[in-house]
């Protein structure tokens, strides 16, 4: 018991290291606050830590970032000049930059002035971009403000004169925002989304200006309207469909099979089928009759499970889940926690008094019932083995968005584990051939151990990139997926003993390939570091752009982000757009990068004749203000990015699964069917042409 709390002890400080790089990030040096005062100005008073100082408004190229005021809206008033300060700077030289910077060491307060011209429909919102600095690092942050009618004072209000308020001649139907038409379902006090990313654009002084793709000629299209209709009447999906549901299949098929070399399960195996055979006595028939049962009832109990789950939650919702930060810490953990239970520190089984619970129900009852009740002991007893292989499963099978998908893994993860029981059932004699429980199931759970220590960093890298922490990007994720694995190799050799593993005199053959495949595995990894593909790996590491060092020019990198911002320069330059709908926890999406977009013939179509526009469902960044949509006969608010790009695939395509591309020409309207998950590069191929013809 004390080695067992030792041991957990143990893994909620390593849990807790593994997040110390977060939690520095959480680390503030200057704090802000906002008011308006009776002149109608904007006053943002700061509170800097004694050794930190805060950089200037003004800085030269290649200097520190300075601090710089953007207005992403403003209503009901006009700014009166740029934002000024009265806080006096100091100016030195920087060996650091190679210049003079100027920064404020006391706590400076800004000023912007306003002219106040309709009190009942003020709102300024924007946010400001500044870094601190002490000694030994600097701190990058962001402040976001927003200020309504109740923010006014009395003073500013009276001084209004009511002949200067201005009359709303705007109608409630489409507003035309940056030359780009928007439908008022996705109109908010987001002006940042409408206007486009801070990469396009340009600051000059402290003031935020609208570069000239953004600005493109006006149109009274309304690019956010739906068109199901109009890809129904291009036929079918360029895809098979199919070709998914068969990937999940085979992916949970192979999972059950894992699950059943583990030592949960393995064990049962012979003492499930000598039951049955004596509980048929000598009627043969009787017991392949039961025994079919059984099997059939593992799968039925294992596809209800899937459909269940699915049902409560929702497909898409586990799909949302399965990028939330909280969920895949929290799954990271719980594989780390299951992988050190592997390795031996622990064992984690359920209480035994469910499944002393269910043998007294299956021994109580007879006939068919009495079967599935043994059946639905198997799955208490092996959960402690399976559950980790199914969560992960189930997630991956729900990224479908749909409930086909957990339907078809659950299937083929009962019915991979389904099989062995009525096969030895009908040919008892197979038994006899089959090894024997010993030292090699240990083996097979350690190695297991190591994977699922892989896997966990899978689900951090999800969490990571949803919400760009930058703590496990792509260098820092391979090298340790090349450490477990060569590892991994290290163990199999027998160079490394856990607590239950017997002593090795010997390498036996089958360790010996493992081992070289472990290590194969592990060097195939190492050019990664300097940016090479590795397509094996793609849809588990996180993406190329991630990687600070890259050596690789083969990646297909879109052109926006940003819907809006990318249709506005598509039409300016007079080309189609290519709408790709992904996601960071998509595995399906980074295998289509990987192996269909680094073909030559496709890179150079999409770089070349498309403007690829890449929206991310799961981007977890919040929008400045939620934007209240109906939805279903339901009022519902878009809190996200991601929410905003998912409403967009829903409300304009119908479709709410990844990856989703389809190809709009300027005015949204699609060129063709829809493309999902297909590796075929001739149909891709294919796919991006028939756009370019229509």
């Amino acid at each position: 018991m004390q080695k067992t709390i030792r041991t957990l002890l143990a893994f909620l400080l390593l849990s807790t290291v593994s997040l110390m790089p977060l939690m520095a990030q959480m680390q503030e040096a200057v704090r802000w606050n906002y008011s308006i005062n009776d002149k109608a100005e904007i006053v943002f008073r700061t509170s800097i830590d004694r050794g930190w100082h805060l950089y200037d408004m003004n800085q030269p190229e290649g200097g520190p970032n300075p601090t710089v005021f953007h207005i992403e809206k403003i209503a009901g008033a006009e700014r009166l000049g740029k934002v000024t300060t009265s806080t006096g700077i100091t100016t030195k030289w920087d060996e650091s930059f190679d210049m003079n910077v100027s920064w404020y060491s006391s706590n400076p307060t800004f000023v912007q002035r306003l002219k106040i011209t309709d009190p009942e429909k003020f709102t300024v919102t924007g946010y400001v971009e500044y870094m601190t600095c002490n000694d030994e690092s600097c701190l990058p942050g962001q402040l976001e403000f927003s200020l309504t009618k109740k923010d006014l004072p009395a003073a500013v209000i009276a001084s209004v004169p009511r002949t200067s308020l201005k009359k709303n001649i705007q109608s409630e139907g489409d507003s035309v925002i940056a030359g780009v038409t928007r439908n008022p379902l996705t109109d908010s006090a987001n002006e940042e989304e409408i206007a486009g990313q801070a990469r396009n654009d340009k600051v000059e002084g402290n003031d935020k200006v609208e570069s000239g793709d953004k600005a493109a000629d006006n149109s009274n299209v309304d690019l956010w309207r739906p068109v199901i209709k109009e890809l129904q009447a291009l036929g079918e999906s360029q895809t098979g469909g199919d070709n998914s549901l068969w990937s999940v299949f085979w992916l949970c098929f192979v999972g059950g099979l894992l699950a059943l070399l583990t030592p949960c399960v393995w064990p049962i195996i012979p003492m499930t089928v000598s039951f049955f055979l004596k509980r048929s006595k000598s009627n043969r028939a009787q017991a392949v009759r039961d025994a079919l049962i059984y099997g059939l009832s593992i799968i039925v109990i294992y596809l209800a499970l899937g459909l269940v789950v699915t049902s409560i939650f929702g497909a898409s919702a586990l799909n949302d889940l399965s990028t939330n930060a909280v969920f895949n810490l929290i799954f990271f953990a719980l594989l780390v926690l299951f992988a050190v239970s592997f390795l031996g520190a622990f064992e984690l089984t359920l209480p035994a008094s469910w499944s002393s619970k269910m043998d007294s129900k299956a021994e109580a009852t007879t006939g068919i019932l009495s079967i599935f009740f043994m059946a639905f002991t198997l799955v208490l007893v092996s959960f402690s083995c399976t559950g980790p292989i199914i969560g992960g499963l189930l997630v991956e099978a729900a990224s479908m968005g749909s409930l086909a998908g957990p339907a078809v893994g659950m299937f083929g993860f009962g019915l991979a584990l389904a099989i062995p029981f009525a096969l030895f059932a009908i040919f008892p004699s197979m038994l006899q051939k089959m090894p024997k429980s010993g030292g090699w199931l240990n083996t097979v759970k350690v190695v297991l151990g190591f994977l699922e220590l892989a896997l966990a960093l899978k689900f951090l890298s999800v969490a990571d990139l949803a919400y760009g922490w930058h703590i496990l990007d792509r260098e820092t994720f391979l090298a340790l997926w090349i450490v477990i694995f060569a590892l991994l190799g290290v163990y199999l050799l027998g160079k490394i003993r856990f607590a239950h593993d017997d002593e090795v005199q010997h390498v036996s053959v089958p360790h010996f390939f493992m081992a070289v495949i472990s290590f194969a595995f592990a060097i195939y990894m190492v050019p990664g570091l300097w940016g090479a593909p590795l397509k094996a790996i793609s849809a588990f590491s996180p993406p190329l752009y991630t990687q600070d060092f890259n050596l690789y020019d083969g990646e297909v990198l879109p052109k926006f982000h940003d819907y809006d911002e990318g249709m506005a320069y598509a039409r300016r330059h007079n080309k189609p757009a290519m709408l790709d709908f992904t996601g960071y926890g998509c595995v399906n999406c980074r295998k289509m990068e990987a192996a269909v977009w680094s073909n030559p013939r496709v890179k150079s179509i999409i770089d070349n004749d498309y403007v690829l526009i890449s929206l991310y469902v799961d981007d977890k960044t919040k929008l400045p203000e939620p934007i209240l949509i109906k939805e279903d006969g339901k009022e519902t608010k878009l809190r996200t990015i991601g929410d905003k790009w998912s409403y967009l695939q829903r409300h304009k395509f119908g479709a709410n699964a990844q990856p989703y591309y389809v190809l709009v020409d300027n005015d949204g309207l699609p060129l063709a069917p829809w493309y999902a998950f297909d590796e075929d590069v001739d149909k891709y191929v294919q796919f991006l042409r028939g756009g370019l013809k229509k």
